[in-house]
């Protein structure tokens, strides 16, 4: 996502025509969630402009086609997968991770599907995946079987870490939304790989967003002096001011880790004049 109404004008110049917008949002964030990805598999055209839009540094991770993982579940789908893989080639290193986002009803017992999808996916792109089913965060025995299936590929999971939106009730009604849609499971905060990639979701009160991550901020600083890289997206339920808080987010690291590089300046938002 690099689009959003209530940055047009804030974060992003306004109007913008579509090859120019994922530019301008590279000007915030050096990372971006492929979420359109999921409803279809974009056109070749339309990835290339993605790459043109952003240098070689930027970070996709990119949803795999919801055909793929929630309408046959990982079975069956060759085709689709060989589409998907040839459409977003002009990415080349761009393509951080391919992210297979698994419904809440793909449960333990569904482990080697996932682990017969991974061994035969080509080792040209890194993987990581992301459950939803209570058991794997509740089941110790559970939570091995799935580790063990992620090793076949070297793929992450991805923990989706809602604590704080849970914490107390919902305050507005982006809020109140993420309440009725959002999974609630426990949190999780050990990495796999050398990549590690966190979602997490505040509170639309920013201060209360900040609150909610002070445990990533240990997190990640302990990542990087480990010698990894890791990928942390920043949402709230409205996410209107999701890009100035992920900024905020990376200076917080990077003040306990300045060796960190800084991210982009961002573009102005109106054009520049004389006077």
């Amino acid at each position: 996502m690099w689009t959003h109404k209530s940055w047009q004008g804030r974060f992003l110049s306004h109007p913008l025509p579509p090859h120019e917008r994922l530019r301008h949002y590279a000007g915030w964030c050096n990372a971006v969630e492929g979420n359109t990805t999921f409803y279809a598999t974009p056109a070749r055209d339309t990835v290339t402009s993605w790459a043109q839009q952003t240098d070689a540094g930027f970070r996709f991770v990119l949803k795999l086609p919801k055909v793929i993982t929630h309408e046959r579940r990982l079975t069956d789908v060759d085709e689709e997968l060989h589409a998907f893989l040839a459409a977003i080639e002009p990415l080349g290193p761009r393509a951080h991770a391919l992210w297979i986002q698994l419904p809440g009803s793909f449960a333990p017992a569904d482990v080697p599907t996932l682990a017969r999808f991974l061994g035969r996916l080509p080792r040209s792109h890194r993987y990581a995946v992301e459950v939803r089913h209570p058991a794997f965060f509740d089941d110790p025995r559970a939570a091995r079987r799935l580790e063990a299936a992620l090793a076949v590929a070297a793929a992450e999971w991805i923990p989706f870490d809602t604590t704080a939106l849970f914490r107390s009730p919902p305050a507005s009604d982006a809020e109140r939304d993420a309440w009725t849609k959002k999974p609630r499971v426990p949190l999780r905060s050990v990495a796999l790989t050398d990549r590690p990639i966190v979602r997490y979701l505040g509170r639309d009160d920013s201060a209360r967003t900040i609150e909610g991550w002070q445990h990533w901020i240990d997190v990640v600083v302990d990542w990087l002096r480990e010698g990894r890289s890791p990928t942390v997206f920043i949402h709230t339920p409205d996410n209107a001011d999701a890009p100035q808080l992920a900024r905020r987010f990376h200076d917080d690291v990077r003040a306990r880790v300045p060796e960190l590089a800084a991210l982009p300046q961002p573009l102005p938002t109106e054009p520049l004049t004389l006077f």
